[in-house]
Parts: structure tokens; sequence; C-alpha cells
């Protein structure tokens, strides 16, 4: 399908859809500062072969979406949830399957809570909760810790940006890096953007207007799937998550990073097509 700018309270968020409309929706919320493409082609069309009509788009200053410049963000947090609602409103679907991962998990939660109406079933990969609660959990890794503290990187050079990028996936060390597969798509993330430096707006965003809310009011089916060697939120992270909703469930990929690898999508695609199959 081709991309779709969707026009909304005087922003543009560009989109794309795989798949029949009739089929069941299902919505995918990508990280901080990371355009649809890192829900990849291939990824979404094993979901529309599986009977979903699958939704990805662009967050703000991401992609082709509206973009304010390095350090002009005009918008919270809050709005970026409610640009999902955004994106339903426009291909006119009430309420559809709603999948995060990463920063687009705690978004999708923060939908769940606010716009319970909207969100048939959630699936939450490689994330943490959305809101704060008294559990103590682990921080990420030593090894990432010392990435983001000593990385150097011209954020105004596409090569620079890119190899920074590359380097910064977080792909966990315990399996093969297919560093080409990830060059060829930071690459096409990058030249596709309208200002790929306004991406790290999303680094400083204020929470913005949201009423406080328990992660044990969510009332919709909830999948969590969480890698046993992601670096930025070690599996304790999803255990808690899945113990915190009510009847939340559990997925663990072993020795998974950070994000929706291709090595996964042979689990996470059938999983996800019988999450959604059983709560539609």
């Amino acid at each position: 399908m081709a991309e779709r700018v969707v026009q909304a309270d005087g922003i543009e968020l560009c989109s794309e859809s795989f798949g029949d409309p009739s089929d069941p929706p299902v919505l995918l919320v990508m990280g901080t500062g990371a355009s649809m493409l890192w829900w990849e082609e291939g990824f979404c069309r094993m979901l529309a072969e599986g009977g979903r009509f699958v939704i990805r788009y662009d967050h703000r200053d991401t992609g082709r979406s509206v973009t304010y410049g390095p350090g002009r963000a005009e918008y919270t947090g809050a709005d970026l949830v409610g640009d999902a609602a955004r994106v339903l409103d426009a291909y006119a679907i009430p309420a559809a399957h709603v999948v995060g991962v990463s920063a687009g998990g705690a978004l999708a939660q923060l939908l769940a809570l606010h716009y319970a109406r909207r969100v048939l079933s959630l699936v939450l990969i490689s994330t943490s909760s959305a809101v704060p609660g008294d559990r103590t959990l682990p921080p990420p890794t030593e090894e990432f810790t010392q990435f983001v503290a000593t990385a150097h990187v011209n954020r105004s050079d596409a090569d620079s940006a890119i190899d920074h990028q590359v380097a910064y996936v977080l792909a966990g060390g315990r399996r093969p890096f297919d560093e080409t597969a990830a060059r060829s798509l930071v690459r096409r993330d990058v030249e596709r953007a309208h200002d790929f430096t306004a991406a790290r707006n999303h680094d400083a965003l204020p929470d913005g207007e949201l009423p406080q809310a328990s992660l044990s009011s969510i009332a919709v089916p909830t999948l969590v799937i969480h890698g046993t060697a992601d670096p930025l939120f070690p599996l304790r992270h999803g255990e808690a998550l899945a113990e915190q909703i009510p009847g939340g469930r559990l997925l663990v990929l072993e020795d998974a990073g950070h994000g929706v690898e291709r090595a996964d999508w042979a689990v996470i695609v059938p999983a996800v097509l019988e999450h959604t199959a059983a709560s539609s």
C-alpha cells in the first residue's frame, strides 16, 4: 500500500496500511526517535497475510510526519498518545489491537488507560511500565550504559548518525549481528526523514497532561513479549509488566535483545495473530 498522510488537529502524520480493511485492525506503535520503517515491511506483511489489517505510522519528528526541528518540539508525550487515536480516526477505526515496542509499548499502555474504548488488546514488546510503581527494576546493562556515556556522534552529519545508530542497535550480544541489514535500515530511515536530527526531540519531551492511572485498571487482554538479552530493559521489566496488568501473559524470547528482530518474527507473528484472534 502507498503511504498516506493523515491530517488531524493541524498536524500531519505519515502512515501506511497492509491487508484487507475488513480484517481485524492492528495498530503498530514504534519507540523513541524511530519512524515506522522499524516495523519492517516483511513483518507487516506477515501479519496481514495472517488476516489482519495492519497500520504503521511515523511519530512526529520522524520520517515524513510533521517535523519541528531540533530543540523546537511543540508537543508532549501525551500528544504522542493522542496521535495513535488520531491515526485510528483517519482510518475510521473505532478500536484496534495495539502493538507497541520499547517506548511505543509505554504509549500503548497509556492509550489503553486513557482511550480505553479504542483498544481491543495490547501486545507490549521490549518495554516497561508507563506509570510509576513501587517495584525495584534493574537498570540497563553496564555495556549499554558505557556506550551511551562514551559514544561520539555528529548528529548533523548523516554518515556519522548512521554509524552511531548501527552501533546503538540493541541486539543484546548473544546472537550474530547482521550489520549489513541494520545499516541498510538505518540509512533508509535517515534518507527518508524530513529532518533526521529532529528525532532527538523525543529524548527531552515533557510528559504532558494525562490523568493518574494504574496498570491494574487495564482491562484488555495483554501479551508481553520480552527478550532475555534486552540491554535497555532487562527481562525483569517484562515480567513485572505482565504481573501488574490483570491477566497479562508473558512470552520470553531466548537470547533476544531489544526490539523486533527478524530472527524472532517466526515466533512473534503467530503469537500476535493468536492473541488478537482470541481478543477480536
